[in-house]
């Protein structure tokens, strides 16, 4: 590395050309960044004497030995940039305002700082950024009309623009300004690209206040040691395509790779925002056989599946976009499960009606526990362990089964049903999407409930309405604070203002009212010659019923959630032997006995949860907890105190005991201490129970 200290003109000037890399983010300054170059340049123009420090431009040979010096930009590309507007700006003002100075003409200004004249073709230019600015730029310095560039770049023309505007107040003293720009010092560095790593050098430049986004940084960190041949393949092959899709899905890259990278590394913990690069660099490391091309292709393809979920406006294909929409309605915590089973459909393994079947079912899981208010604090975390558990074989049946074994549990049907009846549902966040979708679930020609608003058929203001009072009996005060934000009374329409709070009969009969509605939601209502708790019991049931279609259970076969319990146990059995237990040596007699015995049974899974050994049945039923004390050993057993058969009267009732410590099981029914052979052998006809009633189910 060689670093010196060079006024800008002198490092710019010469026949060689600034290249801006692949790996580079497209120029970026705004309006604010020009004025404070202008300010900078004023500043160093002032007098006759002084210089300003503009900063590091570090760069390095795009190819060696070659007779013609191509230089590729590794910071600095910013500043180089909008100096090379200015100049433009200044030249073209020149030419405009006829402007008679010995110097600078704008022949020197395009010979010394932005054309070689001598060259051709992409030579010709001093600088050369990424496509459109690129694109934009020649245009500037051949004297093009920018509107002659398809596509151009607004940040480029908007600081052209800021120059020329600028050139024409009155600091804009051709003098001055350029002798402000001969006056720019910079610390020229140029790296030795075999013995200086670019990317080293780039993050230790980049960071101290540079705002450059954690997807940015990546970018750099997977291009920026590659040729430019391969640099530039990669990038149109495939991150360019990625940075297109998350601005056509109006995000950026970010949060795709932190979840990327989570879910490559099996994790269930949420990387920090700010610590995407660091992890991703420590994952790109690890040692694989892919190629680099095949990694970063597998990267556009799962973000072409994760900026569809965030937009699925960009999904051609109309079921799965419609499916799509109502999932990300409901938040983006999802987006890592959407992302593995939209792969299993790309793959094959998915067939299309399985994909939207999922997709429902993840709404449903949503929608569910939003009305019975369940935890969401750790969805993020939920949704990853569900992703990582989908078998590419049978994805369906595995992401089913992961569903309804979730610790954040799906809720049953009767919880739901009584919850969304009897509920206020108004007051939540999914009951605009919740009234949407009892509108148009099922029909090929939806209303468009996004022009819509939540409207109560009972208003909530009935105090002055003696209409209404009437109406609702003389328990009106009652019935209006328990139904008024209930599912019964509410519905969608387009005539908010129009109701208001009048009466039944004026709500049905004015412009645009029930009668006139077209909203499926108010075909019941419209019927109607009155709006009391019978109606709304009524509607309330039939909506219910309807919401039950809409948001079914999961569905999960029984078996497979049983076999995919005994899975996951024998996984944990053999990650720790129950040999390795701390166990008292007073104890340790009875603790090998009993486990001998419940073994003896017949096939057992025993698995050390804490201080325990916890033996499960064949279908993941639990048969006993095997606790070792100091002196002796407990055995919990799932069966009722009342039914056991306890020929040697040893077990005892687990709810006449205020606490049992160091027990993972606490809905046992029974436990028995074990002191002797005599207590091993009895206790083993409790546990037979447990196990039979494990066969009976």
């Amino acid at each position: 590395m060689q670093a010196v200290k060079n006024p800008f003109v002198k490092v710019i000037n010469g026949t060689h050309q600034f290249k801006i890399p692949v790996f580079q983010r497209d120029y970026s300054w705004g309006v604010e960044q020009c004025q404070q170059m202008w300010r900078d340049v004023l500043r160093a123009g002032e007098g006759k004497t002084g210089s300003h420090f503009l900063g590091s431009f570090v760069y390095a040979n795009d190819v060696e030995g070659a007779a013609f010096a191509s230089w590729l930009v590794i910071d600095g590309q910013q500043r180089l940039t909008t100096l090379t507007l200015l100049l433009t700006a200044l030249r073209d003002h020149i030419v405009e305002t006829s402007w008679e100075g010995d110097e600078p003409t704008p022949r020197q200004i395009d010979s010394y700082y932005l054309k070689n004249l001598e060259e051709t073709d992409t030579r010709h230019y001093k600088l050369a950024l990424r496509r459109r600015d690129n694109e934009t730029l020649r245009a500037l310095v051949d004297g093009k009309k920018v509107d002659e560039v398809p596509n151009h770049s607004e940040m480029i023309v908007d600081g052209y623009e800021e120059f020329r505007s600028l050139l024409k107040t009155a600091e804009g003293d051709i003098d001055r300004i350029y002798r402000g720009i001969a006056r720019l010092d910079i610390v020229d560095v140029t790296l030795d690209r075999h013995n200086d790593n670019p990317q080293l050098v780039f993050e230790s430049l980049n960071s101290t206040g540079i705002d450059l986004t954690e997807s940015d940084l990546i970018r750099n960190f997977l291009l920026m040691g590659l040729p430019e041949s391969e640099q530039t393949q990669l990038y149109e092959e495939y991150w360019g395509k990625i940075e297109t899709l998350f601005r056509e899905a109006g995000s950026n890259p970010d949060s795709f790779l932190r979840d990327y990278v989570a879910f490559k590394q099996k994790s269930t913990t949420q990387i920090r925002a700010d610590r995407i690069y660091a992890e991703f660099k420590e994952f790109w490391q690890l040692p694989t056989e892919e190629s680099l091309s095949d990694r970063v292709r597998d990267m556009f393809l799962s973000a072409r599946r994760y900026a569809n979920f965030l937009q699925p406006n960009l999904i051609e294909n109309q079921p799965i976009r419609d499916s799509m929409r109502h999932v990300r309605r409901l938040g983006s915590v999802q987006a890592t499960l959407v992302m593995r089973l939209y792969e299993c459909f790309e793959l094959g393994s998915l067939s299309q009606a399985d994909f939207v079947t999922a997709l429902n079912l993840i709404e449903s899981y949503l929608v569910r526990r939003s009305v019975l208010r369940w935890q969401t604090r750790n969805y993020w975390s939920v949704f990853a362990r569900m992703a990582q558990s989908i078998d590419a074989q049978r994805p369906f049946t595995s992401f089913q089964v992961a569903l309804a074994r979730q610790t954040y549990r799906f809720p049953s049907d009767d919880e739901f049903s009584v919850r969304l009846a009897q509920d206020d549902l108004y007051g939540l966040r999914v009951c605009g999407h919740i009234l949407s979708q009892l509108e148009n679930s099922g029909y090929s020609e939806p209303s468009p409930t996004h022009l819509f608003s939540i409207e109560h058929i009972m208003p909530q203001q009935i105090e002055g309405s003696s209409e209404w009072q009437k109406m609702l009996g003389e328990e009106w005060e009652t019935v209006h604070t328990t139904w008024l934000h209930r599912l019964g009374n509410l519905t969608l329409t387009a005539y908010n203002s129009t109701y208001s709070n009048r009466s039944f009969a004026d709500k049905k009969s004015v412009e645009g009212g029930f009668e006139q509605s077209a909203v499926r939601l108010n075909e019941y209502v419209r019927q109607q010659a009155q709006w009391t708790i019978k109606e709304m019991m009524e509607r309330s049931r039939t909506l219910t019923e309807r919401a039950l279609a809409i948001w079914p259970s999961h569905g999960a076969d029984p078996e497979l959630i049983a076999e995919d319990k005994l899975r996951e146990l024998r996984d944990r059995a053999s990650q720790r032997s129950p040999d390795g237990l701390n166990v008292d040596s007073r104890a340790l007699p009875m603790f090998s006995e009993i486990r001998r015995l419940i073994e003896a049974m017949g096939e057992s899974v025993g698995v050390v949860e804490r201080k325990s050994v916890c033996y499960y049945d064949a279908s993941a039923n639990l048969i006993a907890e095997v606790l070792p004390m100091t002196r002796h050993v407990r055995v919990l057993v799932p069966v009722d105190f009342e039914e056991v058969y306890d020929p040697e009267s040893i077990a005892k009732d687990v709810t006449q005991w205020k606490f049992l410590p160091n027990v993972v099981h606490r809905d046992c029914g029974v436990f028995m201490d074990i002191w002797n052979h005599h207590h091993a052998q009895a206790a083993t006809t409790v546990v037979r129970q447990a196990l039979q009633l494990g066969t009976d189910e």
